[in-house]
């Protein structure tokens, strides 16, 4: 049986596909978009039998009428300051909708990100039991999100497994086609490397310092062990947080850049664009007991972990590929 990956040329999908041909499996289909960009530099490394482009996808997923045993739906406009919001709708709801609906007549697995920019301000907390209802993103690409978690639930049909995860802040190997939307740390090693220095925003709000808004920044390959968990247990349902349940400042993940390079903490303090302020998050934390409730017990990198093995086994050897 085929299993099915989309985005996954991209950052979180292209290692998604490495832990899966480390763990066996080979008859993997790659969905992605990769047009002009060098994200096929992702694929080079891994085992997968096809590459189809997002655009043709679901006109030739009939195809695959009975012969899929998981589809992962890595992929998603995924940034954040995206103003077409009619894009959105179709790129990450719609298509969304359209995979589970295959799931749902083929009897197999749907495992699908879902994002922690639902949870918007964080006014209601980062506890993925509470109702979803209240949640108020404050972008069109967590609105996005949050439409499709809201139709499941009023979904009577269902895949064989749906398991949507709440990701938190992302880093690691794979995300050097992103641009501005790589994380901190690839800006930060880059920042670094030219000038010795790295600036990061001062803080608006009284109760946190410049550097000190916080959070919760997890690990790339911590992502990819879950999801393989999530495959072989595939009595498992719902929707969850995918974060390492302790929120970090952005102090400290610089500072463990610094130190991953064995290079002299030079940081400095930058004005928040105006455009952003508005709509900055100043704390985000996942609650992980019901991912602990499932089964899954295996620890997370910790942030200096993380960063150390980002750092001087990828970046530091010319962005190798995981």
């Amino acid at each position: 049986m085929k299993i099915i990956v989309t985005g996954g040329a991209g950052f979180i999908g292209s290692c998604l596909v490495r832990t899966l041909n480390e763990a066996g499996y080979r008859d993997i289909i790659i969905v992605d978009n990769i047009v002009k960009t060098e994200k096929w530099k992702n694929m080079r490394n891994k085992q997968y039998i096809e590459y189809i482009n997002r655009d043709e996808f679901l006109d030739r997923l009939p195809e695959f009428k009975g012969q899929v045993s998981h589809i992962i739906h890595m992929g998603a406009c995924s940034a954040t300051t995206e103003l077409d919001f009619d894009f959105l709708y179709k790129n990450n709801f719609e298509y969304t909708k359209a995979l589970w609906n295959f799931c749902v007549d083929n009897n197999c697995s749907f495992i699908y990100a879902s994002s922690a920019a639902t949870y918007g301000a964080g006014e209601c907390g980062f506890d993925d039991k509470d109702d979803i209802k209240q949640l108020m993103p404050l972008n069109g690409y967590g609105y996005s999100k949050q439409l499709f978690d809201l139709w499941v639930e009023k979904q009577h049909l269902f895949p064989k497994q749906y398991v949507g995860f709440k990701f938190f802040n992302v880093y690691g190997p794979n995300e050097y086609f992103k641009g501005s939307m790589a994380s901190v740390v690839f800006h930060a090693f880059n920042k670094i490397s030219k000038t010795g220095k790295m600036d990061i925003f001062k803080s608006y709000k009284q109760q946190y310092a410049d550097g000190q808004q916080l959070r919760d920044f997890v690990y790339v390959k911590d992502l990819c062990k879950v999801i393989l968990y999530m495959m072989s247990h595939d009595d498992v349902n719902g929707l969850y947080n995918l974060g390492t349940g302790n929120a970090r400042s952005f102090y400290d993940l610089v500072s463990a850049t610094f130190k991953a390079m064995d290079a002299e903490k030079n940081i400095g303090f930058i004005d928040m664009p105006e455009g952003l302020r508005e709509k900055y998050q100043y704390f985000t934390e996942a609650d992980m007991d019901k991912l602990r409730t499932a089964g899954y017990i295996e620890p997370f990198y910790t942030l200096e972990e993380g960063v150390k093995d980002y750092v001087q086994n990828y970046l530091m050897k010319d962005y190798e590929i995981y």
